[in-house]
């Protein structure tokens, strides 16, 4: 059974919310304010974290950015009644997984945590790949770049992991968004460009020379000098 932490003060919302996912069999745990969310997301054990943006005590970036200092991996998809370019982006510089804004489809809302639950489980083989400096074990999915280990969360851990793969291939955007999303569900480019940033600033800013090279109009591979 999963379970789920649904941090959100708007009691409708979460009633709602909760009614739905109960009635698939989903557990769900519940805070109303993000001091309490954080303290439930880091002492108990969740497959995916619904996070509310605007909340009392501590907002939902805060919430993210701790959750993501402490290491903590789990999947966080933000809920919020912002839709312009700029919050969403901040979302996800924030260590968000996905964003959806208010009033949403609860069908749609399934199917993206689905989607990121099914990253973060890693149906994968239980190996190692390696490129150059970079060595990733797919049994704890974690990725090391000359023995540092570098903070993924569950997207940018998988493009990365994709990008391995086909080293010193070209991973080409729509790869990238087949492996992400289902077809039907792709959301803009800019999300796209924003798990890209993400992930540079773990595997290329901490050191001497870049690995994540862009190919204009075409997608992304793994280099290095």
């Amino acid at each position: 059974m999963e379970r789920i932490l649904l941090i959100e003060d708007n009691r409708e919302v979460a009633g709602v919310i909760f009614d739905y996912f109960e009635s698939l069999g989903v557990e769900l745990d519940y805070a109303d304010n993000g001091e309490q969310g954080l303290q439930l997301a880091m002492a108990e054990k969740f497959d995916l974290i619904l996070l509310d943006l605007m909340l009392p005590r501590m907002d939902g970036l805060t919430v993210c950015n701790k959750l993501r200092d402490a290491g903590n991996s789990t999947p966080v998809l933000m809920l919020t009644a912002l839709d312009n370019r700029e919050d969403m982006l901040n979302g996800f510089r924030h260590g968000a997984d996905d964003y959806l804004t208010k009033p949403f489809d609860l069908e749609i809302l399934e199917a993206r945590m689905n989607a990121l639950i099914r990253r973060y489980h890693g149906k994968t083989a239980s190996s190692t790949i390696t490129f150059k400096s970079l060595h990733i074990d797919q049994k704890t999915r974690q990725a090391y770049r000359n023995g540092q280990l570098l903070t993924l969360n569950p997207t940018t851990y998988t493009i990365l992991e994709l990008l391995c793969q086909q080293a010193p291939e070209v991973v080409t955007r729509q790869e990238i968004a087949r492996k992400l999303w289902d077809d039907d569900d792709e959301p803009g480019s800019d999300v796209m460009r924003s798990h890209i940033y993400q992930l540079r600033s773990q595997l290329d800013k901490p050191f001497a020379t870049p690995m994540l090279v862009t190919i204009p109009k075409v997608g992304y591979r793994l280099e290095e000098v």
